[in-house]
């Protein structure tokens, strides 16, 4: 790499599973490095050990990987930047609080939870933004080594210039100028001497070389903090981008009460990795086509300049949409192994080799694997009983004069499925949906489905002449009933 390689990045939290929003983030950052030939870097913010877990890293990275979003640099990964894990970089932050504090940039702060909430609710009565006041930051070195030799676990706080003004060009949304007074010195160090998120976020894009940062706009505030901490120790800042934020369809933030499910649970639910890249792709970014894409495509196309400012609206419509869509450009091996995993094993009644065929069968009529295990229970083997009422009247409505013809008519040679059709019709005198859906009922079991042509041929003489039979017997027990 050189001074001008895009490197980007990812950095989550493992607190939990990566979820929709964060899964956009990453790949966001993924394609605009992808794009200009660039590195994708992945690090984990582990500093909060209260929510921090291991496993929860180990299934983040896994869904990044089944997502095809591979990093470059960070765990498991070659890198001249590590360890990239922050709970193993303490003693590279060490160095650099130092360096604040002998240059006078920082300062202990004794102030209890309390204290600082009684002091935003004052600053919110008198109409003021809510901000530190500053009451540690004159305390002389004697008060501060009296506290201390107490027992006080004292936070470390940025002093912030005042009367200033913090400006930088957002990548997504252009000029920003912030108020250095509206700020308020703020915690770099938290009072169990772990790194507060500002620091080290920052801290680690500069050394790690990442030149461009992608976020939620959530962080927007978060970034004329950490531009003040670079220029206080001379580090080159990133150029940053702030995406709007995932909503549902009621404009709040998304969330499970939208629908909204895990990377990992989509996964599980079925859903192809293509489906999630291309529909996320899109929320908040626009491209020149709405066809299906591969990953190359979708990362030759990302601009920043295609990034929308207004929320993304979550819509599980056109998820599905998109999975069809990457059912439809799958090749038969990945639809194949897509079934297994889901489903663990072929249906009754399919080896791999012809769950392979009835995947190519009806994958117009799939969203997911539980849906080939559908159609294999009514394609392969005995077809079951019609349950459902559209079936049943379908079926009834034909009557059993119409399947004894159809019976007739398929023994008596094999021909095309349209050929038949044309036939029965014509002995009983049926036509359109009073023709092929009774048809269809009975050879398939289900009112939609693949064409009948290809059903018919599916099944053999054989299968289609037991299933006209089943139906025929249902419609004389039927009437014999009546």
């Amino acid at each position: 790499m050189n001074e001008t390689t895009v490197k980007t990045r990812f950095a989550p939290s493992p607190s939990g599973e990566i979820h929709l929003g964060n899964a956009r983030t990453a790949l966001f950052n993924y394609l605009y490095a992808s794009a200009r030939g660039g590195a994708f870097l992945l690090r984990i913010e582990d500093t909060d050990a209260e929510r921090s877990r291991p496993e929860h890293a180990q299934a983040l990275m896994q869904d990044l990987q089944w997502l095809g979003l591979g990093w470059h640099e960070g765990p498991q990964a070659d890198g001249a930047h590590g360890p990239y894990c922050q709970s193993q970089r303490g003693a590279i932050y060490a160095d650099f609080y130092q360096r604040l504090e002998d240059a006078g940039t920082v300062y202990p702060c004794f102030c209890s939870d309390t204290q600082l909430k009684l002091a935003r609710k004052a600053q919110r009565a008198a109409g003021q933004p809510p901000r530190y006041p500053g009451t540690c930051a004159h305390l002389s070195p004697a008060e501060v080594s009296s506290r201390i030799a107490a027992g006080a676990r004292p936070t470390l706080r940025f002093r912030v210039p005042r009367d200033t003004r913090v400006d930088f060009v957002d990548l997504v949304r252009g000029p920003q100028s912030f108020n250095s007074d509206d700020i308020g010195d703020f915690i770099v160090r938290r009072s169990d001497a772990t790194p507060a998120f500002f620091f080290s976020n920052a801290i680690d894009d500069a050394l790690m070389g990442v030149t461009h940062v992608l976020r939620g706009e959530d962080h927007l505030t978060n970034t004329p903090r950490q531009l003040l901490i670079l220029q206080a120790l001379d580090l080159r800042a990133p150029s940053y981008g702030h995406l709007s934020l995932l909503v549902g369809e009621d404009g709040s933030p998304l969330s499970k009460r939208h629908g909204s499910q895990s990377i990992r649970q989509l996964r599980q639910a079925g859903y192809l990795p293509a489906a999630l890249l291309n529909y996320l792709a899109r929320l908040g970014h626009s491209y020149s086509e709405e066809s299906f894409a591969t990953p190359e495509r979708l990362a030759a196309e990302f601009s920043l300049e295609r990034l929308g400012r207004a929320p993304a609206r979550y819509d599980p419509a056109q998820l599905r949409h998109w999975q069809k869509e990457a059912i439809l450009a799958a090749s038969e091996q990945t639809l194949l192994a897509w079934c297994l995993q889901t489903l663990g094993a072929a249906p009754a009644g399919c080896d791999e080799s012809r769950l392979s065929a009835l995947v190519n069968l009806v994958r117009d009529n799939i969203e997911t694997p539980q849906d080939v295990a559908a159609w294999a229970r009514r394609l392969c083997g005995d077809l079951p009983p019609p349950a459902g009422e559209p079936e049943c009247d379908a079926l009834r409505g034909a009557g059993s004069a119409f399947f004894a013809a159809a019976l007739e008519l398929a023994q008596v040679s094999e021909p095309a499925f349209g050929e038949f059709a044309k036939a029965v019709g014509a002995r009983t005198g049926a036509k359109g949906k009073a023709l092929y859906m009774p048809l269809r009922i009975a050879l398939s079991g289900a009112p939609h489905g693949p064409e009948m042509g290809r059903i018919w041929d599916w099944l053999g003489p054989r299968a289609r002449g037991e299933r006209l039979r089943a139906a025929l017997d249902y419609c004389r027990e039927v009437e014999t009933a009546c």
